[in-house]
């Protein structure tokens, strides 16, 4: 039944106006907006961005998933927002080889800040101490930087993202929450000052290091920023990060989002290196027959030829099979790349 303002009461009293009804018919009626298939095939590869700073990785993660038209994609291991750089992205299968790539060793160039302490060891957050530090000797500093060189246990940074019962350090240290983390064990293969500028403010003295540093998995560059001002007494954190290798991928590897935007709109190939290339770079090979190559697609394993580490299976077709480790008398699929299902 129809009313006078044009309201159309159904029997069980659903009130509906004919102006609603037609809309929600204009817009069942519209053309559907058509899904465009992702820029990569279903192997996919690796994607080198040179991140920005202000962007958070997974800022870069959720740019990438527009750009290439596809939800699968990760990456092997965050960027603080501050830091700029290598960040590796995995997309379609070759995501799975981000569990492998995260434990690789990574690089940066780096610049301490000697005479001020932060509450989040790096230049964003609130100042907590300020001690004069004009009066550090070269010799004095190359000193304790070798005492966080080598194998050492570190503490790491509060506001990082490590979890504690399920949540991350940097969500409760933000809350207000005093946060302890316990020691890892980390390895700094490297840690060398390449500048020293001695700056004062008028009402104290900072020593700025330009420095370089390779670095095992988990290693807190802010950490030793922190660490190394503690041991000189006078305090320390970092003011700028830049990571210049993850594992053999490179800044040479590296496109900015602005340079993959582009690409994009251009048309033009998006990864860095598929997914082949990707496995030939990050680990050593193997060669295998055609028979083999079915076994490991298939969920076997093959005889051990005594490579150590995770290495590649590569087919006489050039293309990557799996990634094996040998264990015993097994050399067995740690992730099957190509399985016979796909």
């Amino acid at each position: 039944m129809t009313d006078e303002s044009g309201t159309t009461r159904t029997e069980s009293g659903t009130v509906q106006t004919h102006e609603r009804t037609k809309t929600k018919r204009d817009k069942q009626n519209a053309p559907r907006r058509e899904k465009l298939p992702p820029r990569v095939d279903a192997f996919g590869g690796l994607v080198i961005v040179d991140k920005d700073g202000g962007w958070t990785s997974h800022d870069v993660v959720a740019k990438c998933r527009g750009l290439l038209r596809t939800k699968k994609v990760g990456h092997a291991g965050t960027l603080d927002p501050m830091a700029t750089g290598v960040l590796v992205l995995g997309v379609e299968r070759a995501t799975k080889l981000l569990g492998q790539l995260i434990l690789t060793t990574k690089a940066y160039t780096a610049t301490i800040r000697l005479g001020q302490s932060t509450i989040t060891d790096d230049a964003e957050g609130e100042v907590t101490a300020t001690t004069a530090a004009g009066h550090l000797t070269d010799a004095e500093i190359a000193s304790r930087i070798a005492e966080l060189t080598g194998d050492i246990q570190q503490v790491p940074a509060t506001v990082s993202a490590i979890k504690i019962n399920g949540e991350r350090a940097y969500a409760r240290a933000r809350a207000g929450e005093e946060v302890e983390l316990a020691a890892r064990p980390v390895t700094v293969s490297r840690f060398d000052v390449l500048a020293r500028r001695d700056i004062d403010t008028g009402t104290t003295q900072f020593v700025d290091l330009d420095v370089e540093v390779e670095c095992s998995s988990g290693t807190y560059i802010r950490a030793l920023a922190r660490d190394l001002g503690e041991k000189l007494g006078v305090g320390g954190h970092l003011t700028a990060l830049r990571r210049t290798r993850v594992g053999p991928f490179t800044l040479e590897h590296a496109r900015t989002l602005d340079e993959l935007s582009a690409a994009a709109a251009a048309d033009e190939p998006m990864l860095s290196l598929d997914i082949d290339a990707a496995v030939r770079t990050a680990f050593p090979t193997r060669d295998i027959t055609d028979a083999q190559a079915e076994y490991l697609r298939n969920g076997r394993w093959l005889e051990p030829i005594g490579l150590e580490g995770v290495y590649a299976a590569i087919d006489p077709t050039g293309q990557a099979i799996a990634l094996v480790k040998e264990s015993g008398k097994r050399a067995s699929s740690l992730l099957v790349i190509r399985p016979a299902n796909l």
